[in-house]
């Protein structure tokens, strides 16, 4: 018998972030970013709303400016007034030292303070002020992200680092020296933050890239080093189904390695696309490899030349969208529903097998045979559709099988 390979997390300390635990044995989160303008309280409420409904189980905003800070606590009112206590992360950058200390309401509503050191001040002032944020969390009990980026990496370290390999007997390549320069600017600014007071269990670690590999040896790395709490993900995932592609190459690899404890899919949406499009990518990521399960998942078929391609290809999404639409009452009244596995399959090749596999599925009639749709519930035939209303007959067998199994 072929055995699976069993995941081991890598061993993190425990964050807790608002009333949610990050790292250790806790579930690996996913989480989100809006991209509304921080200063507009009721947009970017909205936005971490639906961000949250949609699965994003901590939501980070940007505190760039005093009109931004000053309206952090009524977008949490906002948040909480709909039901929801999703924790919200400050984004910093260049002027956080300030914003914190002006803005006391901003630093109570934040549930966690994202730094970076790459941009949190220059020269003399670089660890003064990386202290005074540090600080500030002490004093508010928060915990902070540190979240170095290749875009905004420590000049004055990746220079020193990339003078001292130039004078190298056998000199490495300017990459290798670049991921050294992320490891080590995100290690000593944990320590440094250890050094002004915080404790291990209150630090959280990040390292973008945009490449790949190099977010995998970086990451690796870093666990290697320490057993802080690691946040994933690319940092400019990119458009479509490249973005796609490149965050689920990357973060499966590490977190089949047991590397990981929060992700995010940083991707470009386009003009007419949802932001919640990341949260449902991280959500497949984790839910295709066993780590979480989410929503019922729909296996279909690609479709070939004995397909009625349209048609299935039609109750496929007709499927996973009325699934999606039904989770947040499902969810409630039927515990377990979100491991429920569903096949829509396109024509009686594969498609009675695939169905008998999974929970409940459908086989359609392919070109030239039978107009006759069999569906399996537990691996037995149980009904047999025609027609023109296959698909709203199918919705209320599942309703039915969701009742059937799944209440409490």
């Amino acid at each position: 018998m072929v055995q699976l390979t069993e995941i081991k997390r890598h061993k993190t300390h425990k964050v807790m972030v608002g009333k949610s635990f990050i790292g250790g044995d806790a579930p690996i989160l996913v989480q989100s970013m809006t991209n509304t303008d921080t200063a507009d309280a009721k947009s970017t409420a909205d936005q971490v709303i639906s961000l949250a409904k949609a699965g994003s189980e901590i939501v980070r905003i940007t505190v760039d400016r005093p009109e931004s800070a000053q309206n952090v606590a009524k977008i949490r009112e906002l948040v909480e007034k709909a039901g929801l206590d999703v924790p919200l992360v400050g984004c910093f950058h260049f002027n956080g030292h300030r914003l914190l200390k002006d803005y006391p309401d901003c630093a109570q509503a934040l549930a966690k303070y994202r730094i970076n050191p790459g941009n949190v001040g220059f020269g003399e002032k670089r660890d003064k002020q990386f202290d005074m944020m540090v600080e500030t969390a002490l004093a508010y009990d928060k915990p902070i992200r540190i979240g170095v980026n290749w875009g905004s990496l420590d000049q004055d370290l990746a220079q020193g680092l990339m003078d001292k390999n130039g004078k190298s007997a056998s000199p490495r390549s300017a990459d290798e020296i670049l991921r050294e320069a992320l490891v080590l600017s995100t290690l000593t600014s944990a320590q440094r933050a250890e050094h002004v007071g915080m404790r291990p269990d209150q630090i959280i670690l990040s390292a973008k890239v945009s490449r790949v590999q190099d977010l995998i040896s970086v990451y690796r790395e870093l666990a290697r080093q320490s057993n802080y709490a690691l946040h994933l993900g690319l940092t400019e995932a990119g458009l479509g189904s490249k973005s796609i592609v490149a965050t689920s190459t990357a973060l499966s690899v590490l977190l089949q390695e047991g590397i990981g404890d929060t992700i995010r899919a940083s991707l470009t949406p386009t003009p007419d696309e949802a932001r919640e499009r990341e949260v449902i990518v991280c959500q497949e990521i984790l839910q295709t490899m066993g780590l979480r399960s989410f929503a019922p998942q729909v296996s279909a078929c690609p479709g070939c030349g004995r397909t009625t391609s349209t048609y299935f290809q039609t109750l496929a999404q007709t499927i996973q969208d009325f699934v999606r639409e039904q989770m947040p009452a499902w969810r409630k009244h039927y515990p377990g529903v979100e491991n429920l596995n569903l096949a829509v399959m396109g024509c009686i090749v594969n498609g009675p097998g695939e169905s008998k596999h999974a929970d409940i599925g459908i086989s359609l009639p392919g070109n030239g045979e039978n107009p006759v749709a069999p569906v399996f519930m537990d691996g037995a035939k149980t009904h047999t559709l025609r027609g023109d209303h296959i698909a709203d007959e199918f919705k209320e067998l599942l309703i039915d099988y969701v009742k059937r199994r799944y209440a409490a």
